[in-house]
């Protein structure tokens, strides 16, 4: 599954082209070759020359690539943004009426519902905001530019094959830029393999059929490793004078270990003693805290974006009752020009930022944190002016 807003890290960071995988040249001839290749797998000619025969060239897909805008914004800031209250609202209307097709999923996949209400809200709305691009054009675009053919070009085969299906009509499906299809946005390589007839009338359709839409995220999120019936995310309380250097998502205990420690839950009650679980502090000590087990990582299996990621999370829980988190103060962070600074700083000392992009992401929370624990500082992972200045 990948989210429209934000695609993964793999699909937005141009690399190095392979040299085994075909791109560029004449636009009609790179189709041609497509063409052949299909015969070759195996399919109709006739098919396949139905399948292409509206297939053209998209700018609009190119600049919407090249457009893709740098996430620099806070947990606090962008999980604000992100969910409102109209998006909880249409979330209880949705769990009310599709109520059946949510039991059904917690029986056969164990993913709760306001995991995937998250996922259907801030994916298209609920359904509303699905894309307008041309999915073939998009594809086929995207697989003769020579950023990242490899991503796309599979996309195009499997496209092919649901449309054999009667699953893809190729000159009016649309959907998100980079491929993705339906409520839930998914790929066609992902809706072959854990697309779900959720309606029983036959076909997989993600762009009208919610139960469908929804039994197919649910098999997907199980195919990327969910733990049925577990938790994800849960608020926490911390104790004074916790061991700061202990959180973050490379530091696991048990949930024994930590209550052991002090840690207590916001509201409710800890998951099962023996998960594993590690505390996590999106803004820091001083901002809100909360407790990821095993399915929190399952998160970053379509998307790369720490703030997302746990914005995301942190919706299905508020979907299901929580309350809104506790702010509390967190400590002023940096601006973008500082946060690569700061990585400049980092990356000079041997650690592996993930680039010099001012994003505060996994790999670079975990050298802040190792720069914090040298340095004598609060190791809370969270960038501060007083960590840039000691640097």
């Amino acid at each position: 599954m990948r989210f429209a807003l934000f695609l993964s890290a793999a699909l937005a960071a141009a690399g190095t082209v392979r040299a085994d995988v075909p791109c560029g040249g004449s636009f009609p001839g790179f189709v041609n070759d497509l063409k052949e290749e299909a015969v070759s797998r195996g399919h109709d000619r006739d098919a396949v020359d139905r399948f292409f025969a509206p297939v053209r060239q998209d700018p609009a897909t190119l600049r919407a690539d090249r457009a893709q805008g740098i996430f620099q914004l806070d947990f606090l800031t962008f999980s604000r943004r992100i969910i409102s209250q109209n998006r909880i609202d249409n979330g209880r209307r949705n769990v009310a009426k599709w109520d059946a097709v949510f039991d059904r999923i917690e029986r056969e996949f164990g993913v709760s519902r306001g995991v995937l209400l998250a996922f259907w809200a801030l994916e298209t709305d609920y359904g509303a905001v699905q894309g307008d691009f041309n999915t073939l054009n998009s594809l086929v675009t995207l697989s003769h530019d020579c950023r990242r053919p490899e991503l796309f070009r599979p996309q195009i085969f499997a496209a092919l094959e649901l449309y054999e299906h009667g699953d893809f009509d190729p000159a009016t499906t649309t959907g998100a830029w980079a491929g993705e299809i339906g409520m839930v946005q998914m790929l066609p390589e992902d809706i072959l393999t854990n697309g779900v007839d959720g309606d029983g009338d036959g076909h997989v359709r993600l762009k009208t059929s919610p139960p469908d839409a929804l039994m197919s995220g649910a098999k997907m999120l199980r195919s990327l490793g969910w733990r049925p019936n577990e938790p994800w995310l849960q608020e926490i309380v911390l104790p004074d004078g916790l061991d700061w250097a202990e959180t973050g998502l490379e530091h696991e205990k048990s949930v024994s270990d930590w209550q052991r420690l002090g840690v207590r839950a916001r509201s409710g009650n800890l998951g099962p003693g023996n998960l594993k679980a590690s505390v996590l502090l999106p803004m820091g000590r001083n901002g809100p805290a909360f407790l990821a087990y095993p399915n929190f990582q399952v998160y970053f299996e379509w998307n790369q974006s720490f703030v997302y990621v746990t914005s995301a999370a942190y919706f299905a829980t508020r979907l299901e009752g929580a309350p809104v988190y506790d702010a509390r103060n967190p400590d002023p962070g940096l601006s973008g020009e500082e946060m690569k600074a700061l990585q400049q700083k980092l990356a000079a000392r041997g650690h592996d930022v993930g680039g010099i992009d001012g994003i505060l992401g996994s790999k670079t929370r975990q050298a802040i944190q190792a720069e914090q624990k040298r340095l004598g500082l609060p190791a809370d992972a969270w960038p501060t002016r007083e960590l840039l200045d000691r640097m």
